[in-house]
C-alpha cells in the first residue's frame, strides 16, 4: 500500500501541478521524501516559508491553477502566513500543507505546538485537521476542491506521522474548477439598461474581474461613449488597445481617472471591489457588477447590483442597450488624460543629469526595456506608485503585487512564483529597499534554483511611502531611515550579476545589460529620496498636513530635508 504522502503527490500531479515551494522540516519529512521518490513534481526550496506562499500565489496568479506550499509544524507553517493572507485576499487558489506536531500530543503544550486551524481560519476558504489516515484522503480533496472553485487558500493540517501511514489504494480523480455560465436574471438587467440608457455621463470603473472580457469592454464603452478607468487590479486587463481609457483612479491614480468619475452622472462597475469611498461620485446612480453578491454595494451605496461574471453580463447587457452619440463626456475625459498623460511622461525623461536619479525615469526606462511579455513584480510602497503610472501593459505583460494585502516584502517572492512557472519569460522585481530587506536572503534562492529573475531596487534609503504618509499628516519623518548595504556588492558576493547606479547617464545601459545577461541581476539603482507621488486629489487636510511638516520640519533643525524636497518638486508640479 502507498502512504499518505504518496496519495497527496499522485493527487497533485493528476491534477496538474508541477511545484511544491517550501522549506523541510522534521514533521514534513513523510512529504518531501515522496515527492523526491515521483520524480513528478519539483521540490522549490526556499529560505523562508512566507516566500513559499508569496511564491506560490504569484504562481496561482499567473497561471489560473492550484499552487502549493509546504511549512513544518508550529514555527514553520506559521511563517505562511502573511503571504498566504496575500494569495487569500488575491483571490488566487493555493492549497497549503501545514504540518502538525503528532496527534497523541495535541492539546498538551507540546514542542512548536500551535492551533493551525484557528491560525489559518481568516485567511482560507478552507481549513480541516486530518485527524486519522482513514479521513485524509477525502479531507485533501475537499481541500483542493475549495481552492480552485473558490479561489482561495485552503489549507490540510497533517500531524507529521499521518504522512506515512498506509492506506488503501484511492482512486486518483484529476481536481480543476469547473466552468460556468453565470449571468443576472433578465430583470435586472433590463433595469440596468433603461437606467444606462437615461444617462447622459456614463464612466466605466474596472477591476481585475474585467480579465477575459476586454473586448466586450471597449464594445460597451463605445455604445455608451463611456470614459474607463480602472483600478490597479485591473490595468494589465484594461488599459491596452483601449480608445476609451482615461487612466486609473485612487490613491496611486490619475487627475484624469479622478475627474471622469467624479463628473459622471451613472457609474458602472465592472469586476472592481474597488475599497476607497472618497474616490466615488457623490450623487452619481451606480450599477455594480460582480461574480460575488457579497461583494455588491459594500464600497458605495448601488442602485443596481447585476451579480454575474463580466463576460457573461456583458453579452447578455449590450443587446438592450441604445448607441449614444454626444461625447462631450468622453472626450473631455480623454482631453484630461491626454493631458495628465503627457504631464507624467514629462517626469520620466533624462532630467538634465540630475542625481538621485528620478524613480519616474527608472520606471519609464523598465518599461521601455523590458521585453513585451514581461512578468512585473512590485513591492509595495513607492514602488508601486512608479509600476502603476509608467509600466505599459499590451495584453501579454503580466503586473503581480501585494495590491489587495498591502504588505511589503512580496515583489522578490512573487519573482521567484513567476519565474518558476515560466522559466523561459522575463520576470523583473521592482523591489524597494525596504522591502527587498526584510526578506534579503531569497536572493540566495535565486542563484540555487536558477531563476534569472532581474531584481531593480529603487535604493532611496528610506521607507519612502510612510514618509509621504506622514508629511501629508503633518508629521516631522522620524523612523523611516534605512542604512543599507552596497546592494550590488552583496549580489556579486552571492554569485550574481550586480551593478550600483547612481548617474543617470549610466541607468540606460546597465539596465540593458542587466535584462540580456542568463541568470539573476540585481540592480541597485539610487533614486531621489523627496519625489512625492501625489495623489489625483488632495485634500485640504493633507494640505494643510504639508504645511505642518514644513514648520515642525523646520522647527525641528532640518531644513536641508525642506529644500530637498522643494528642489526635487516645487518648480516642476506647483508652478506647473
Amino acid at each position: 500500500m502507498a502512504t499518505f504522502a504518496d496519495h497527496i503527490i499522485a493527487m497533485l500531479s493528476a491534477s496538474g501541478v508541477r511545484r511544491v515551494y517550501g522549506l523541510p522540516g522534521d514533521s514534513l519529512n513523510g512529504f518531501t521524501d515522496a515527492i523526491r521518490r515521483s520524480g513528478e513534481i519539483s521540490w522549490e526550496h526556499v529560505r523562508h516559508e512566507e516566500t513559499a506562499a508569496f511564491a506560490a500565489a504569484a504562481d496561482a496568479g499567473l497561471t489560473g491553477q492550484l499552487a502549493v506550499c509546504a511549512g513544518s509544524c508550529g514555527p514553520g507553517n506559521l511563517h505562511l502566513i502573511n503571504g498566504l493572507f496575500d494569495a487569500q485576499r488575491s483571490r488566487v487558489p493555493v492549497l497549503a500543507i501545514a504540518a502538525h506536531i503528532p496527534r497523541s500530543e495535541i492539546g498538551s503544550q507540546y514542542f512548536q505546538e500551535t492551533h493551525p486551524q484557528e491560525l489559518f481560519g481568516e485567511c482560507s476558504v478552507y481549513c480541516e485537521l486530518v485527524s486519522t489516515p482513514e479521513m485524509a484522503p477525502r479531507i485533501l480533496a475537499m481541500a483542493m476542491r475549495a481552492a480552485v472553485e473558490d479561489n482561495g487558500v485552503a489549507v490540510v493540517v497533517i500531524p507529521g506521522e499521518i504522512f506515512l501511514q498506509r492506506i488503501p489504494e484511492q482512486p486518483v480523480r484529476p481536481i480543476s474548477a469547473t466552468r460556468s455560465v453565470l449571468c443576472p436574471d433578465e430583470a435586472s438587467l433590463r433595469r440596468a439598461a433603461d437606467m444606462l440608457n437615461a444617462a447622459e455621463r456614463v464612466t466605466i470603473l474596472g477591476g481585475a474581474g474585467v480579465a477575459g472580457a476586454h473586448d466586450a469592454l471597449v464594445q460597451l464603452a463605445a455604445t455608451l461613449q463611456a470614459p474607463v478607468v480602472h483600478a490597479l487590479r485591473g490595468k494589465e486587463f484594461i488599459e491596452y488597445d483601449n480608445p476609451f481609457d482615461v487612466g486609473m483612479t485612487g490613491l496611486l491614480g490619475f487627475a484624469s481617472g479622478y475627474k471622469a468619475i467624479k463628473e459622471a452622472d451613472t457609474l458602472l462597475m465592472l469586476g472592481t471591489d474597488f475599497p476607497y469611498q472618497q474616490f466615488y461620485p457623490e450623487n452619481a446612480t451606480v450599477i455594480q457588477v460582480d461574480v460575488r453578491g457579497a461583494h455588491l454595494g459594500r464600497r458605495t451605496p448601488i442602485d443596481v447590483g447585476l451579480r454575474g461574471t463580466v463576460g457573461d453580463t456583458l453579452a447578455a447587457l449590450q443587446p438592450l442597450l441604445r448607441p449614444k452619440h454626444d461625447r462631450e463626456h468622453l472626450d473631455r475625459a480623454l482631453r484630461h488624460y491626454r493631458k495628465t498623460r503627457a504631464s507624467l511622461d514629462a517626469l520620466a525623461v533624462n532630467d538634465r543629469d540630475r542625481t538621485p536619479i528620478r524613480p519616474e525615469y527608472l520606471a519609464g526606462l523598465i518599461d521601455r526595456l523590458a521585453a513585451a511579455d514581461a512578468v512585473f513584480t512590485c513591492d509595495v510602497g513607492s514602488p508601486v506608485v512608479w509600476a502603476a503610472r509608467y509600466l505599459s501593459m499590451n495584453g501579454r505583460r503580466r503586473l503581480l503585487g501585494s495590491f489587495n494585502h498591502g504588505t511589503m516584502a512580496n515583489a522578490l517572492p512573487h519573482a521567484i512564483g513567476a519565474q518558476s512557472a515560466y522559466r523561459g519569460r522575463q520576470v523583473i522585481a521592482l523591489a524597494g529597499d525596504g522591502g527587498l530587506t526584510m526578506l534579503f536572503g531569497e536572493l540566495v534562492t535565486l542563484i540555487q534554483n536558477r531563476l534569472p529573475v532581474k531584481v531593480i531596487v529603487f535604493n532611496n534609503s528610506s521607507l519612502n511611502f510612510v514618509e509621504l504618509e506622514m508629511k501629508a499628516a503633518g508629521i516631522v519623518t522620524f523612523g523611516t531611515d534605512l542604512q543599507n548595504p552596497d546592494f550590488a556588492a552583496v549580489a556579486t558576493a552571492m554569485g550574481i550579476y550586480g551593478r550600483r547606479v547612481t548617474e543617470p547617464a549610466d541607468l540606460e545601459d546597465v539596465l540593458k545589460e542587466a535584462f540580456a545577461h542568463d541568470g539573476p541581476a540585481v540592480i541597485d539603482v539610487h533614486t531621489a529620496r523627496q519625489e512625492l507621488s501625489i495623489p489625483p486629489a488632495i485634500t485640504i487636510e493633507q494640505a494643510k498636513g504639508f504645511s505642518l511638516y514644513a514648520i515642525r520640519t523646520i522647527l525641528a533643525g532640518r531644513s536641508d530635508e525642506l529644500l530637498d524636497l522643494i528642489t526635487t518638486n516645487v518648480a516642476r508640479r506647483i508652478l506647473d
